[in-house]
């Protein structure tokens, strides 16, 4: 999640960066308090292991993309938001399916139609597809992820280069009725599948940004493999990582590891959306929150900031760059 390389060696889940998830965000509606956006990214345009651009075809057809929804803080999902893609021509079309109960909880492309056949983006034109209270959109985006990756590679020495100022990325955008997601404060998280075994297997996961990378150690592929309702047994693997990182003490470092687990992102659609404590917005400054802790206050700001090609309207996120 925010580091866009969720593999080993700063590459990509199974080879593919196509199941690579990027970022995760929720926040209402400008202008109609009774409806949420949800956006989940994947698929960076550039890579790093191996180095280059990565393959021009949005989304994998052998996949399955899921957003996940706890409504009663269990960490397990009460509702699922599925996509699946299919390639014909050179183009791509989108299902939208949703899951509710011990369906959502579980792993399948299965549940209650709501979209089908929409078309997926490749140019700067952002094809939005309606069906009822919803609206959805696929394809490739500016990537609104901002963040020194250099300066978090080089001993967290930053100069302020964005890194991901020219950079794309594949975002899956829902607007979706507050009364789809609950009445009250519910627990977000995404995930990527591969099916291309036969068997649906777990890609990537997560929710908050970059934890995955800087925490998990050599966890990193049980991590990604696993669900936030099992997260408390990484809890010391973060400590660990924080005692160095950070300087915090044994005791400490349990406590801000306990902050940070299970990995979902909270949010109430009734308050204004800001990360960390409510959703995240596509212009807040995750990279530095998550500094702040990873440091232990030592360092609050990589010196970069929002992009300023975002869109006022659905679905938000500005045209790509290599359109």
């Amino acid at each position: 999640m925010s580091h866009h390389y969720s593999g080993a060696d700063w590459g990509f889940p199974h080879g593919d960066a196509r199941l690579d998830l990027t970022d995760l965000y929720a926040f209402p509606k400008p202008g109609d308090a009774d409806k949420s956006i949800l956006i989940m990214n994947v698929h960076p345009s550039a890579g790093e292991n191996p180095p280059g651009s990565t393959t021009a075809e949005p989304f994998s057809p052998e996949a399955l993309y899921e957003l996940k929804i706890d409504t009663n803080g269990d960490a397990i999902a009460d509702i699922a938001y599925r996509v699946r893609f299919s390639s014909s021509d050179g183009a791509q079309t989108a299902t939208l399916r949703r899951a509710e109960g011990p369906q959502a909880a579980g792993t399948g492309d299965d549940g209650q139609a709501i979209v089908e056949g929409a078309p997926v983006s490749t140019g700067r034109e952002a094809r939005v597809t309606a069906a009822g209270d919803y609206r959805f959109f696929a394809g490739w985006r500016s990537d609104p992820f901002f963040f020194d990756r250099r300066g978090a590679t080089n001993d967290l020495q930053f100069t302020g280069d964005d890194f991901f100022a020219n950079k794309d990325v594949c975002s899956i955008a829902l607007e979706v009725p507050n009364s789809a997601l609950g009445s009250n404060r519910v627990n977000l998280w995404a995930r990527t599948l591969d099916g291309a075994g036969g068997n649906w297997v777990q890609a990537d996961r997560g929710a908050l940004p970059a934890q995955a990378i800087f925490l998990t150690g050599a966890e990193r592929e049980t991590y990604l493999a696993g669900e936030p309702a099992d997260d408390a047994r990484f809890a010391a693997v973060f400590a660990h990582s924080l005692e160095h990182t950070g300087g915090y003490t044994p005791e400490e470092a349990m406590r801000v590891a306990g902050t940070l687990l299970p990995d979902v992102l909270s949010y109430d659609p009734r308050r204004s959306a800001s990360f960390p404590d409510n959703g995240r917005t596509l212009t807040d400054d995750a990279a530095d929150a998550f500094l702040a802790t990873l440091t232990n206050g030592k360092v609050v700001t990589d010196k970069v900031g929002p992009h300023n090609d975002l869109l006022a309207e659905f679905p938000y996120l500005g045209p790509p760059h290599n359109a």
